[in-house]
This record gives C-alpha cells, sequence and structure tokens, in this order.
C-alpha cells in the first residue's frame, strides 16, 4: 500500500509541475498525450483506492453534481474598490498627493493592467486551496470554491521551493476572466447548440463561475491572475507589492506579464499609453490600468479614505461608444427624492449591451453638453457602469427656418428649445428645490411624494435591511397609492382588515374579480403571512437596521461599522459629524450625510415613530474600547475640517488645549505657535457663528460617550470566554455567519485557522483540511448539535 501512495503523490507532483507550465508559465515540456495518459492513470489509482483522493488531487478538477445555492462568506479583510481617473491630469493630481502625504520627492509604483473580469479571493492553508468567494459587497461574498477548482490556471497546491516553507494561511486576491479565443470558441459552441451567447467576455466569465452545477464551470476556459495579497500568516512575505507578485510566481500562481515598477507620474502616464497601444493585442480585455505605492510600508502610512485605499487608482481607458438618437428627456425621483434628467434613446448595441436609456445626470451637465430632444448623440457604456450621454452631434442636430427669416437666405434655429429641468416634481407636484453648491435638485415632497415613499419602503423592507419577507413592490405600490401608508412606521400598524380592504380596492381600480374560495370565504392567507413577517422584522440587529434607514452614502460596511463603534441606536443618532469622521472607513462625505440625517427633524421625528410602533434594534452593546484613542482631542481638532489645519497641526494645538472644548477659549497668544496663515484660519472659524457651541457640544458629547466605554480588557461573559472556535464545512441548519455570532454572544473567539491555540473546531458535512489538522493536534471536535448544548438556556 506504501507504493501505491507514493505512486499517486508522485502523478501528482508531475501533474501539478505540468499544469504550472501549460497554464502558467505557457512552456509545456510534455505533450498533451503524456499529460492525458499520467491524468489516466491517477484516475484509475484513485477509483481502485478512494482513501488516496486527496484536495489538491488534479482529479479533483472535474465538476461534480449541482449545489442548491452557494454558501456566503465573510472576508477576513474587505475587498476594497478603487477610485478611478479618466484624465492625465487625474494622474498627475494622483501622484502629487501621495508625494506630498509621504513628504517625498518622487514615488515606486507597482502597475499591471485592469482586467474586465470577477475579482475573486482565494484561501490557501499550508498551501492548499480551501475556499474560493467573490467579491460581492466587498465584506461578504460567495463560495464558488467547487467551481474555481475546475479552473486549471488555478494551483490546488502551491509549489514549494527546497528549504522554504509555506504559508500556514495565504489569502490571495485576484481577477477571474475568460480569454479572447476562449470567448469566441464558447460562443460558436453556443451559436451551434442554438443557446443563447455572451455579451463580452466579463459575462460569460461570470455566467461560468457562478453556475450551480460546476461540471458547466468545468467545460469551459477560465483563467486567473493573481494582484494582491490579503491575509499571510506562518512566514513574512515581502514588504512591496512588486515583491509579493515576484513572491506569487515562485508560489505558481499565475501573475500577468505586463507588469512593471515605474517612478513618478511620467512613468505612469508612459505605461498607461504603453498598454492603450498593446491593448487590442492582448489575449483578454482590459479597461484601463492599475497603480499601487509599490512599498507596504507607504501604504499603510498612506492609508484609506472612504471605501478606497488613498495608495491606489485605477486609470480608466476611453470606454466604448455608439451613436443614436434622443426621443424624449425624462426625470426620475429616486428614493431621497433627486430629480435625475434620463434621455430615451432609440435602442443601441453598446458595451456589450442595448442600451435605451442613458443617464443626463442633473440640470448644469444636460445645459453643458446641450442635449436636446431629436439630436444624435453619443452613448458610452463601460463595464456595470450606468451608461450616460458623453456629448451632442451638433452636424445632425434637427433645425428649422427662423420665422421671418430672409426668402432666399432662411436662417435656421434648433427645432428643440433647450432643455429646462421641471419646476415642480412629475410625480407628486411639489416644487423642485436645489440648494446652494448642489448639483442635484430635490424634491421637496419628502414622504409626501409617493415615489419617494415607494423607493425609501422598498429600501426599508429589503432582504438585507428589515427582512420583511413577501413585501414586494406590487403592495408597496398598493400600499402608497391607497393611502395606507405614509411612511415606515405605518407598516407596523398595519391590520388584517386594512390589507383585505387594499386588496379590494387594488381589484376594484384594475378590474380584476375579487378571488374567493369555498363557502365564499376571502384569502386571507396571504395577509397574515405578511402580518407575520411585518411582526417578525421587528427586532433586528443594529447595522441592518441603520442601513434599512435609507441614509445617503450608507451602505451595509458602514453601517456595521457604525453599530460596532458606537453600539447603541441612541448614540449613533446623535453623533456629531467630527465623531463620525474619525471612524475608521468613514470619510468626510459618508460622515456629513449620517450627521445631515440625524440633524433633520423629520428624520428623527420617524425614527421615533418605528420605536413607537415596537421596532427595536437588538445585540445593542457597549461602544467599542478602541474609541478612547480615535477620540484623542488631536484627532478631533482635525476631524473639525477648520481650513488649512492638517492632522500634523491638530496634534500641535492639542498640546495647548488638552480638551476639545477649550479650544473656544483660543486667542492670538495661544494660537501663536501655529505659523500665522493657519492660526488665522483657525480664528475665522472659531468666529463663525455657532462654531464655539459647536466645540463645546462635541465635548460635552464625547465626554458622555467615554464614560460608555468598558475597560480595553473587559471581555464578554459567557460560556465560551477566553476559548478559540474554528468553524468547517457545512452545518445542517446555521451559516458560518450564524454559529459565528453564537460564539462571539458567548464570549468566544472565531479563528479562521487551527493552531495549538485552539480549543474547539465545530464540524460540518465536507470539512477539509482543518477538521484532519484538528484530530492530529486532539483538538476537541463538535458537530452543530454540541454547539448549541453548549450554550446556556
Amino acid at each position: 500500500m506504501t507504493q501505491v501512495t507514493e505512486q499517486a503523490a508522485q502523478l501528482r507532483r508531475l501533474l501539478h509541475q505540468y499544469a504550472l507550465e501549460y497554464y502558467v508559465l505557457d512552456n509545456p515540456t510534455v505533450p498533451d498525450a503524456e499529460y492525458d495518459r499520467l491524468f489516466r492513470q491517477l484516475q484509475a489509482l484513485e477509483m481502485a483506492h478512494p482513501e488516496l483522493v486527496t484536495l489538491d488531487s488534479p482529479t479533483q478538477r472535474v465538476g461534480g453534481a449541482p449545489l442548491p445555492e452557494f454558501a456566503s462568506v465573510t472576508h477576513r479583510v474587505p475587498m476594497l474598490s478603487l477610485n478611478n481617473a479618466f484624465e492625465d491630469d487625474d494622474i498627475t493630481a494622483f501622484d502629487r498627493r501621495i508625494r506630498e502625504g509621504l513628504g517625498q520627492d518622487e514615488v515606486t509604483y507597482d502597475v499591471g493592467p485592469k482586467f474586465d473580469g470577477l475579482a475573486m479571493s482565494l484561501t490557501y492553508e499550508n498551501g492548499v486551496l480551501v475556499q474560493a468567494a467573490t467579491r460581492g459587497d466587498g465584506a461578504t461574498g460567495e463560495d464558488v470554491t467547487r467551481n474555481v477548482r475546475t479552473i486549471n490556471a488555478i494551483p490546488l497546491r502551491l509549489q514549494q521551493r527546497e528549504g522554504v516553507a509555506l504559508p500556514s494561511l495565504l489569502e490571495v486576491r485576484g481577477e477571474v476572466l475568460m480569454f479572447k479565443k476562449d470567448f469566441e470558441r464558447l460562443n460558436d459552441d453556443q451559436t451551434a447548440k442554438g443557446l443563447k451567447t455572451f455579451a463580452n467576455p466579463r459575462n460569460a466569465a461570470a455566467g461560468s463561475l457562478r453556475q450551480l452545477d460546476s461540471r458547466i464551470t468545468a467545460s469551459r476556459r477560465l483563467a486567473f491572475f493573481a494582484y494582491g495579497i490579503a491575509t499571510c500568516e506562518g512566514v513574512t512575505p515581502p514588504n512591496s507589492q512588486s515583491g509579493v507578485m515576484d513572491w506569487f510566481g515562485t508560489l505558481g500562481l499565475p501573475i500577468c506579464k505586463e507588469r512593471d515598477r515605474v517612478q513618478g507620474a511620467e512613468g505612469l502616464l508612459a505605461y498607461y499609453q504603453r498598454i492603450g497601444e498593446k491593448r487590442p493585442s492582448l489575449p483578454y480585455e482590459i479597461d484601463g490600468v492599475v497603480y499601487k505605492v509599490d512599498s507596504f510600508a507607504q501604504q499603510e502610512e498612506l492609508g484609506f479614505v472612504s471605501r478606497a485605499p488613498r495608495w491606489a487608482i485605477a486609470h480608466k481607458y476611453p470606454a466604448q461608444e455608439a451613436l443614436t438618437i434622443v426621443d424624449v428627456i425624462d426625470v426620475q425621483v429616486g428614493r431621497t427624492g433627486a430629480i435625475t434628467p434620463v434621455a430615451r434613446l432609440q435602442p443601441v448595441f453598446v458595451g456589450g449591451v442595448t442600451v435605451t436609456n442613458a443617464t443626463l445626470h442633473n440640470e448644469d451637465e444636460v445645459r453643458r453638453k446641450d442635449v436636446r430632444v431629436g439630436d444624435t448623440v453619443i452613448v458610452r457604456r463601460a463595464g456595470d457602469v450606468i451608461p450616460e450621454v458623453v456629448g451632442v452631434v451638433l452636424e445632425r442636430r434637427p433645425m428649422v427656418d427662423q420665422p421671418g427669416g430672409d426668402l432666399f437666405n432662411p436662417q435656421q434655429v434648433p427645432r428643440e428649445p433647450a432643455y429646462s429641468l421641471p419646476k415642480t416634481c412629475p410625480v407628486c407636484g411639489s416644487h423642485v428645490v436645489r440648494e446652494e453648491g448642489e448639483a442635484i435638485a430635490r424634491c421637496s415632497g419628502g414622504l409626501f411624494c409617493s415615489a419617494q415613499r415607494k423607493e425609501a419602503i422598498w429600501h426599508f423592507a429589503g432582504r438585507r435591511a428589515m427582512d420583511i419577507d413577501g413585501l414586494g413592490g406590487r403592495y408597496i405600490d398598493n400600499l402608497v397609492e391607497l393611502d395606507y401608508v405614509h411612511g415606515v412606521a405605518d407598516l407596523y400598524r398595519l391590520k388584517l382588515e386594512d390589507f383585505l380592504d387594499m386588496k379590494r380596492r387594488a381589484d376594484e381600480r384594475d378590474g380584476i374579480t375579487p378571488e374567493t374560495v369555498q363557502q365564499g370565504k376571502v384569502a386571507t392567507k396571504w395577509a397574515e403571512n405578511l402580518l407575520e413577517a411585518i411582526e417578525a422584522s421587528k427586532n433586528p440587529p443594529l447595522a441592518r437596521m441603520l442601513f434599512a434607514l435609507g441614509i445617503r452614502h450608507v451602505g451595509e460596511s458602514t453601517a456595521k461599522t457604525l453599530a460596532d463603534w458606537l453600539g447603541t441606536l441612541a448614540f449613533v443618532r446623535h453623533a456629531p459629524g467630527p465623531v463620525l469622521r474619525v471612524l475608521p472607513d468613514i470619510g468626510g462625505t459618508v460622515a456629513d450625510a449620517i450627521a445631515d440625517f440625524f440633524a433633520e427633524p423629520k428624520n428623527q421625528k420617524a425614527l421615533d415613530d418605528l420605536l413607537s410602533a415596537g421596532v427595536q434594534p437588538v445585540g445593542e452593546h457597549a461602544p467599542n474600547p478602541a474609541l478612547r484613542e480615535k477620540l484623542e482631542t488631536a484627532s478631533l481638532l482635525a476631524a473639525l475640517d477648520i481650513p488649512k489645519l492638517t492632522a500634523t497641526r491638530a496634534k500641535q494645538l492639542a498640546t495647548t488645549f488638552p480638551r476639545v472644548a477649550d479650544l473656544a477659549n483660543a486667542d492670538a497668544n495661544t494660537l501663536a505657535g501655529l505659523p500665522p496663515d493657519i492660526a488665522s484660519s483657525v480664528q475665522q472659524w472659531l468666529a463663525a457663528e455657532g462654531n464655539t457651541a459647536r466645540l463645546e457640544a462635541l465635548g460635552a458629547w464625547c465626554a458622555t460617550l467615554l464614560a460608555a466605554l468598558p475597560e480595553e480588557t473587559e471581555a464578554i461573559a459567557g460560556a465560551f470566554s477566553g476559548k478559540t472556535f474554528v468553524l468547517t464545512g457545512t452545518l445542517p441548519s446555521l451559516s458560518r455567519d450564524e454559529a459565528k455570532a453564537i460564539i462571539e454572544a458567548q464570549g468566544g473567539k472565531v479563528s479562521g485557522s487551527v493552531s495549538k491555540k485552539t480549543d474547539v473546531v465545530v464540524a460540518g458535512a465536507e470539512a477539509g483540511s482543518k477538521l484532519a489538522k484538528a484530530e492530529e493536534l486532539g483538538i476537541a471536535i463538535w458537530d452543530e448539535a454540541q454547539l448549541r448544548a453548549a450554550v446556556p438556556g
């Protein structure tokens, strides 16, 4: 048996090496027939001895039975997006910001193509691929491990150099894509089979990767390029982006040959031009290039702004464009009352899809581009970005003779007048307002406007918000249009007779005969189910309730940050803007939007109405002890957004004014240590109406918050206090997130890898290497039933 085991191991090693040479190095050393012969030999051995099958065996790339659905995966490190740049001036400004932020004359960047594919996270434990997850919303993605195993370009086991240890845990970020030739082959096959073809390689890759039947994924040729590192344990990775990419190459991970290292803005722009010239001949689609500060130490120093890193940017190429004609210019009323002009177009195929509508953004943009009904316009669509009108082909504008002109030389004028935004909301008739400095005009109707009410309620009831199961668009439309619901709190005051009366009236309006059941009784089960769903939604986690409120710029990730750091709804709804600004990953724009939302009395009343209706978030807790550091005077002073007051000068100012409220007493003498222009700016800010009162209110609120903080050493008391858990496999009825929440609620900690410090491994179906390692180390192994039984009550 030992001889058979060694033979299988040797075959696996050879097949991994030949796959690396073929798919990654593009330098095969044996013909395909030899690879196929060895593959069949390994298959025969594993069929005769099933115990020899390993997770990294090349035979496991073949797809298995269809999955019912994709499980959810919470990323250890969020998968962030990049800010985009389109003009050379944007890149010059980016380089200037980097140099000023680092205090250096020149910065080195790692550069590479921006692939038009799907972001992917690959997790390797001790060199073996154990999980692959999509980006999802950045915080949570989908587990597509079984499908990713079918991608030949992705190693199931990392290459190991002699005498060099592999990481115990390595999370690689990269892009799954489809090469142009493979896309053409796939569409040819689809056409031959009479099936629908794919619009572009990105859609084909997405459709292939998200197949529930991994055998379909296996039949399509997907590729992969690694571009970043998220987590590494057990070894110290290189200290730069370019170093990590080279290291990835030694591990057998595919890396793009077109990457480079350059210096300064000139180097960035030269690379952009060079790759742009090669773009048509590249074997894959790209929509730009990506620039990253090469040094990880410098990346850490620069940090993040909002949800994107300061140290990286995507420089996009001009998007695909096409010509079409504007039939009508309408306006849409959004959930926040935003009035957006929309061009209704004659259908045109651009960017891989048929486009019939394109955003005109706002009134200023329409006037700047001078878009009119009947114009021939250039429409652009890049990736998943909403199509937009780039400009007008003036030579094709419809013209008419001007009345009273010369009979023989008539003067022509545009057939249609210049566009103006309507003065009243097309939905509710309320007047349209536009605040000074704002590009967007808004309907003043608030919750009176049915368009806003419908959108707000739809968002509020969504699965990732309050999760009111069954409350779809048709019911929401009827509840609003027939005047049963004026705000979200009204949902919780509805009774059975309201729903039945609503349906009767809606049926009469639509000319539908009322539904009946035997013995003439009206069907009520649907209404009872809705009432039960509304009742069941009354106690959401705080983060979901915050997301449900529909605050501008606040997505699920930001809502979770607010809940995790401030702990209670009471603290969140009264948090001053400077406090919000010092929270992780919340930039100035988002902080201002949150503060503005809660400063509006109508919003506070709506929130009070919700609480009065019985809605109450669960899982509230004391604020994060780490706020002590965040709320230091220097941080708060910097967050006040006083003109010219940098973080460094804020630290200097804090030495004179140890409490933020003390700054209200500043004068020329106490500010003498600052440069004259900064001291003058601080004095001007203090002289502005309301700012000294703002300082005092901020100081008082922070004192209240600090008094509520637990000691940093204070742990959550519970059955699992001090214990470290690891989750592996699929549990019968709990998701990973639900099991993690149970453990953390009892004071336990959940780790991603098994070690001697692990106390318990909770294992479900298809548990892999983590279970084997736990058995090897003699660690306690529980199933779901044992986990539940260990929780008191």
